[in-house]
This record gives structure tokens, sequence and C-alpha cells, in this order.
């Protein structure tokens, strides 16, 4: 059977697309200059939410969510950047920890340091 190998992009509907871009370039690496983000290999969770889940806001359609390296570094560099980080002790656990941010139009991103062995190490 043929199957999908892997997420081949991300589009994000956007009032200035090259701010959004810098955006996310400045502040999570995410470096569109040779038309596409060539990321590290890892786990990627693809996971449909009830409607009515109150894991992130219920107006949006979509959460993005970033493997990172180093979630405590990450998050100092946003704060000092000026950018809202929250962080919840329920929502760590033994895949990880997580601190949620908003780009500038609103859409919520997850930022996640996976643990141990679900991080390959």
């Amino acid at each position: 059977m043929a199957q999908a190998t892997g997420i081949g992009g991300v589009f994000l509907r956007a009032d200035d697309p090259d701010r959004l871009a810098a955006w996310y370039r400045d502040h999570l690496g995410v470096d569109l200059s040779r038309g596409a983000w060539m990321q590290q290999a890892g786990p990627t969770v693809f996971a449909p939410f009830p409607r009515d889940s109150d894991y992130f806001e219920r107006d949006r359609q979509v959460m993005l969510n970033f493997r990172v390296d180093d979630l405590e570094r990450l998050i100092a560099s946003l704060v000092a950047a000026g950018i809202t980080v929250e962080t919840r002790t329920e929502w760590d656990s033994e895949i990880g920890r997580f601190a949620r941010i908003h780009d500038p139009e609103g859409n919520p991103v997850e930022l996640w340091e996976p643990a141990g062995e679900v991080a390959g190490r």
C-alpha cells in the first residue's frame, strides 16, 4: 500500500506572510530562505482532537508543535524578545516538556522538548 512518509509542509494564511516568516525565522530558527526548512529527523505527532477539546483555543482549527533542543534556553530568548510564554507542570510528562506561545497572527504554537527515548537519546 502506498502511504505518507512524513509531513511535507505546513501552510498558514497570514495578513503579512513575509513578516510571519521572519518571526518564525528570528524566534524559532525556521529558516525558509532556501524555499524549504530542512529540519532534523525525529518524532512527529499527528493527532486529531475532538472539536470540543480544550487542549488549545477552541476558535483555532490547528496548533503548530515544534520539537526543540533546549526548552529553557528558548523560553529565555523568547521572553527577552517580549514574547509571552506559557508553561504548566501538567503539560509535562514522560514524553517531554512543553511550553506555548502565539505567533503574530495569533496561531497557537507548542514547543516540545522530547525526553529520553522519545528524543532518540
